[in-house]
């Protein structure tokens, strides 16, 4: 029994030993190559992100001074109007107390002027016998025309409340609705029939439509209090629009706010870029975008990629291989990042290779 355990340990045993061997020699073989990275020529660029949309620089609501009803709508959605063009016809819609109220103005105001008028006649007719005094005759006449005018403003009212149109001091005023800017109509908020509340200065009133000039659109976006410090008007911006994934837009930083706001525990201030020229693209207010604001470029320098740079009291070391396998650390000095890589300025020259380690595996306990 004895002899035939041997038998089966010695080889069992022997297995065993070659493959502890072969581990630990690829094992060691593993841990002698190195993974290395040039040292090269390029291009590197720091830059605050701003996230935001495209908007017009110049957007305006419309809304109506007369209420009532829609009655007719003369645009439509992406239209293009100049200022003046027609846009809305606002029905008066008087409630019957309303207009009952203004009619009546109207007759009190007949018979008011009915009275004065002929009293100012037998005034007129007095003063021609030389009966009463000049004072008399002008007090007479400035009572005869205050009726008349209110008369006249008691018809203008009815006439609004009846149909919206009037005419006051030879000027034609109606309840058409006409753009006072050159632009595109971006959205109607009413239909045809729906109530209109009108614009004074104690309600806001009814927003009937938006207006803007699409030819200038600008980028308004937030940057982290980080980035702003560094940032200043005229500094050059690239702009990725969400709805133009391969291409990009240039523009120029214009505005910076001189006050931050806080968005879900950061800390963010606003910023708007002027977009440049287009071209033949088409963009849309309201398209979601990123800009990236170029606060410094350098090219045709080298550089190093950061994660193989370690920093110690000050000092920057890296590891790089000479043509026969050796390993030296070098100080190196270091310039513009751009958070991937990183300028050398000192210490190393192009084409030297640096030593990239492989991660360190965390073992379970």
């Amino acid at each position: 029994m004895l002899k035939k355990a041997l038998l089966i340990g010695i080889p069992l045993i022997l297995v065993a030993a070659i493959v502890l061997f072969f581990a630990r020699n690829g094992s060691a073989k593993k841990e002698d190559v190195v993974k290395t990275v040039p040292v090269k020529k390029g291009s590197i660029v720091d830059k605050a992100l701003a996230v935001g949309k495209i908007d017009p620089r110049r957007e305006i609501s419309v809304k109506s001074k007369i209420g009532g009803i829609v009655r007719k709508i003369y645009v439509q959605v992406g239209d293009q109007v100049k200022t003046g063009d027609p846009l809305m016809d606002i029905a008066p819609d008087p409630t019957p107390i309303e207009y009952a109220e203004v009619k009546r103005q109207v007759e009190l105001a007949e018979v008011t002027f009915d009275n004065i008028k002929t009293e100012f006649e037998r005034t007129t007719s007095l003063r021609d016998k030389q009966l009463i005094s000049s004072q008399e005759f002008d007090s007479k006449k400035a009572d005869y025309e205050e009726a008349e005018l209110r008369l006249k403003m008691a018809k203008e009212k009815l006439a609004l409340t009846e149909s919206g149109r009037t005419e006051v001091a030879d000027r034609k005023v109606d309840n058409i609705i006409r753009s006072s800017i050159s632009g595109m109509v971006l959205s109607l908020s009413v239909e045809e029939g729906d109530p209109v509340v009108p614009l004074t200065s104690y309600q806001a009133g009814t927003e009937l439509m938006s207006l803007a000039y699409m030819e200038d659109l600008i980028f308004k976006g937030n940057v982290d209090e980080i980035d702003v410090g560094k940032l200043h008007a005229g500094m050059p911006a690239v702009i990725e629009i969400g709805a133009m994934p391969n291409d990009t837009v240039r523009g120029t930083l214009s505005l910076i706010s001189p006050k931050a706001h806080k968005d879900q525990g950061s800390t963010l201030f606003e910023v708007e870029i002027a977009i440049g020229e287009t071209g033949s693209r088409l963009l849309r207010a309201g398209y979601s975008a990123n800009a990236n604001i170029i606060i410094n470029r350098k090219d045709s320098i080298l550089m190093a990629p950061e994660r193989l740079l370690k920093v110690s009291d000050t000092i920057t070391t890296c590891e790089v291989q000479d043509s026969t396998g050796v390993v030296t650390t070098k100080t190196v000095k270091t310039g513009l990042s751009d958070g991937i890589n990183m300028e050398i300025t000192e210490g190393l020259n192009e084409g030297e290779m640096l030593v990239e380690r492989p991660p360190k595996e965390i073992k379970p306990e």
